[in-house]
């Protein structure tokens, strides 16, 4: 056997997950050794929500999470809530703001919310970071716990932490290597895709796109899955914005959607008392009150291009009603997502049944934890996972 540097602990990953396990195993007094392969740490931190990290939500519920295992998240997050978070932020006199939907934001960019996970380490004494390096196999000793060989050498562990996320981003240090490794200890793993990211189109829709790239509307984007009505955002490769990601997490390949530009109008309503008040009025004009004029004029050559140069007085009611219904109801279908390069999240990872939601340790191998995004667990837009990330760090650290 290759001798090794001996810790109490092995985090694999410098990001959220890894950093909160590796301060708060420390104040256990442990001794911890966080292995990052990427040549910083807290990449994805630093650009997550633009740059200014949304660290948490004030509502956080499991149903605000994607899992083939809902129940899970149910402990750790009761165990360490936002508040909790929300709290040591405050600790450390960190300005943020609240947005839309209860998005808690740094008002001084991520750095603050990076910085301070990293002086929690240091104040323990007790947590040391390696860069660039890269985890090339693992093994468990007997009764020893874990021997990791890296590209900067041997480190032996009782237990070995895998924080690795998952493979969102590559540039920023996404990597499969902990699913390589759950599958190597027994662990089945749920396939995994791009999730929280953009749709892309090759159809006649996509020039459409083009053309609005730019433009953005509040809409519902919804499907026989879950809904959502937030901004919709139109690319030169398709549709983005909240609405949009938060829907991909729903969605697959050769599966449509439906898009209701207007969910806080009723159409057919405002069409018919417009017909009797302004019947001379074009449907563009009105619809030019609600929506950007570049918008109104895509939908009326893709819904009433026969009828574009009509008064509002000379369509029939039930024409009125064909056209609000495509408005409130119009469907596009992707031919994919923009992938792994732009997710913001991985969808999948291992399988939570075989994992104790109270410890995040495997059920098949002792020693050895997972936490973060590794896991089959996907949170919404909004600071969700980050708050996945805290919780489940924060139930590892009390049992590695």
């Amino acid at each position: 056997m290759a001798t090794a540097n001996q810790y109490d602990v092995l985090v694999l990953g410098a990001g959220a997950s890894g950093l909160m396990t590796a301060y708060m195993a420390a104040q256990r007094g442990r001794k911890v050794l966080v292995l990052e392969k990427a040549n910083k740490v807290g990449k994805k931190i630093l650009m997550s929500g633009g740059g200014k990290c949304n660290f948490t939500n004030l509502y956080v519920e499991p149903s605000n999470y994607i899992s083939h295992n809902p129940h899970f998240v149910i402990s750790a997050l009761s165990r360490y809530t936002n508040w909790d978070f929300i709290g040591l932020v405050c600790e450390y006199g960190i300005d943020y703001e609240e947005r839309k939907h209860g998005q808690l934001f740094t008002l001084n960019g991520a750095k603050d919310i990076l910085n301070m996970l990293l002086a929690e380490c240091d104040k323990t004494g007790l947590v040391e970071i390696k860069t660039s390096c890269e985890v090339k196999a693992m093994t468990a000793i007997d009764d020893l716990g874990f021997q990791v060989a890296t590209t900067l050498g041997y480190f032996q562990a009782e237990s070995v932490v895998i924080a690795s996320g998952g493979l969102s981003i590559p540039t920023l240090g996404g990597s499969g290597i902990g699913y390589e490794i759950a599958k190597q200890f027994g662990h089945h793993v749920y396939p995994t895709r791009a999730g929280l990211v953009p749709f892309t189109f090759s159809d006649s829709f996509k020039e459409v796109t083009t053309r609005l790239s730019g433009n953005a509307v509040e809409a519902t984007l919804s499907n026989a899955l879950n809904s959502f009505t937030e901004a919709l955002l139109f690319t030169h490769r398709g549709l983005s914005g909240p609405s949009s990601l938060q829907l991909s997490n729903y969605w697959d390949v050769g599966q449509s959607f439906h898009i209701d530009f207007l969910p806080a109008v009723d159409l057919a309503e405002f069409f018919k008392a417009k017909k009797s008040s302004q019947p001379k009025v074009l449907l563009r004009t009105l619809l030019a009150e609600h929506l950007p004029k570049s918008v109104v004029a895509e939908l009326q050559q893709l819904i009433w291009p026969e009828q574009a140069e009509s008064a509002i007085g000379q369509l029939s009611d039930e024409k009125l009603e064909q056209i609000a219904a495509r408005l409130h109801s119009f469907e596009v279908k992707p031919s994919g997502t923009e992938g792994y390069r732009t997710a913001e999240v991985t969808l999948g990872g291992v399988d939570t049944t075989e994992v104790s939601s109270k410890t995040m340790e495997s059920k098949k191998q002792k020693g050895l934890y997972f936490v973060g995004e590794v896991l089959d667990v996907t949170g919404h837009l909004g600071g969700y996972n980050f708050q996945w990330a805290w919780a489940s760090a924060h139930a590892a650290a009390q049992y590695v």
